[in-house]
């Protein structure tokens, strides 16, 4: 099969989405299929190794060139190439597919309607606007988690489509000099990770203020080390430390590369992931991939993806986070057979059977298309 896809979240450096796109591209190759990747331009990190996939490169640099492509050369691209399926792995379709083209859309959250102050109004203008008309023109419909099929079947109770719920897979990373990448970032304690980009849907302001809550003796034989790169509205991270008087306790990494990330996953005590909202959550099979147990929110569908063996917190109450917080620092038994079943959560996401899943979808829009 000929699968056309939206690669624009391949342009910047990896991440949820972006790891997303790779992984799955890499599982349709290995099933025998032949995706080709449309970008509006040349990909930060060279994407070299999607050996058995086409790439279309356009020269459409920057945001609003990138609006145009998708609406233009997009699905140009698309119908010189006849692929037999055209996919949006991100919320997104063009306007003008040709006619007998199936289209499938894959949506990922719906933050948009269910955490909008988490995002800048630019991103939400957007996804409000091309969400509905995506999910409205779709043949068919992919969802990363049954939290996320309720909201979007919630939102747009008139749903044509059919929704279908494909978990997506587990990445195993590969560390590196683990004791290297300690000393670099001064990790010289036992230490809680936080992984995510630094903006308020990550709710990482409550995080710090959890932490500064606890008392000074738990806090002094740890560290919270977080590791991300800079998003928006949080202002000055240092500043806000200082004035929490954590700063000896914190280690910020900044954004870090697969294997830099995947040591810092290795050492860890456990993983805290607080957010407001998440679609699904890479982080925490990352995590549980090492054996790391995980602190998570109960809302949306973090519960969903991490199991049984997660610490669930109510991301909106700095006194149960601290109060979780305590205990996983402090009740070792209680995070022994916590991170007895992490490595089994993660194996029940695999990205080959998730292509599998996948290209039954296809075959679906395929078909109804075929039938107007």
């Amino acid at each position: 099969m000929k699968i056309g896809i939206d690669a624009r979240n391949l342009v910047p450096g990896l991440t949820g989405i972006g790891r997303y796109v790779v992984e799955m591209t890499r599982a349709l190759v290995a099933a025998g299929h032949r995706p080709i990747l449309y970008l509006p331009e040349s990909p930060a990190n060279g994407l070299g190794e999607l050996v058995g996939a086409d790439m279309r490169v356009a020269a459409f640099p920057g945001a609003a060139a990138r609006m145009i492509w998708s609406q233009t050369a997009l699905p140009r691209a698309a119908a010189n190439d006849a692929v037999d399926v055209f996919w949006g792995p991100a919320h997104r379709l063009p306007f003008r597919l040709p006619a007998p083209m199936p289209r499938v859309v894959t949506i990922h959250d719906l933050v948009w309607a269910y955490a909008p102050e988490t995002m800048r109004w630019q991103t939400w203008g957007a996804e409000r606007a091309f969400v509905g008309a995506a999910v409205r023109r779709a043949d068919a419909i992919v969802v990363d988690s049954n939290s996320t099929e309720g909201a979007l079947r919630e939102r747009y109770p008139s749903l044509e489509a059919p929704v279908t719920t494909i978990y997506p897979g587990y990445t195993r990373l590969v560390p590196g000099d683990i004791a290297a990448v300690r000393t670099r970032f001064g990790i010289d304690r036992p230490y809680l990770l936080f992984v995510g980009t630094l903006e308020p849907r990550k709710n990482l302001i409550r995080l710090l203020q959890a932490w500064a809550s606890l008392g000074p003796q738990v806090r002094s034989g740890h560290l919270l080390v977080i590791a991300g790169g800079q998003g928006w509205h949080l202002g000055d991270l240092r500043s806000r430390l200082a004035d929490l008087g954590i700063s000896d306790q914190v280690r910020l990494t900044g954004y870090l590369d697969d294997t830099d990330l995947a040591s810092l996953y290795a050492g860890a005590r456990a993983l805290t992931m607080p957010s407001l909202y998440e679609g699904f959550g890479f982080p925490i099979l990352e995590a549980n991939g090492f054996g790391v147990p995980v602190l998570t929110s109960n809302v949306s569908s973090m519960p969903e993806v991490a199991g049984e063996g997660a610490l669930l917190v109510d991301p909106l109450s700095v006194r149960d986070l601290t109060a979780k917080l305590h205990q996983l620092l402090t009740d070792d038994r209680d995070l022994a057979r916590r991170a007895a079943t992490a490595k089994a959560n993660a194996a029940r996401f695999d990205w080959h059977l998730s292509a599998r899943r996948l290209i039954a979808v296809f075959d679906q829009a395929i078909a109804k298309r075929k039938s107007r």
